[in-house]
C-alpha cells in the first residue's frame, strides 16, 4: 500500500494597505501566496500586497476544508483579527 505524502494548508493573508483578510486552502503554500501577491487571483488582486498571518497544515483535504470553513466564520474572523 502506497503512503500518501500529500499535505494541505489552510492559510490567512492580510492586506498590508487595506482592512482585508483572505482565508484559503492549498496544497502548495509558497505557490499560492505568490499568486496572491502577483495579482493572479481576481478576488484578492485589489488588496495587494499581502502578508501571511496564519497557517495550519493538514493531512487530508477534508480536514483542511473543515478548518477553512471555521476560519471564514464570524468567530474565525475574530480570531484572525486578533493576530494582527
Amino acid at each position: 500500500m502506497k503512503q500518501s505524502t500529500e499535505q494541505y494548508w489552510v492559510y490567512a493573508i492580510s492586506s498590508l494597505h487595506r482592512k482585508y483578510i483572505y482565508v484559503g486552502l492549498t496544497d502548495d503554500l509558497e505557490r499560492r501566496f505568490k499568486q496572491h501577491n502577483t495579482g493572479q487571483n481576481p478576488t484578492t488582486k485589489p488588496y495587494l500586497p499581502f502578508k501571511i498571518i496564519h497557517t495550519e497544515k493538514f493531512e487530508t483535504r477534508i480536514e483542511a476544508r473543515e478548518r477553512e470553513k471555521k476560519l471564514k466564520s464570524g468567530s474565525g474572523k475574530e480570531f484572525l483579527k486578533g493576530l494582527l
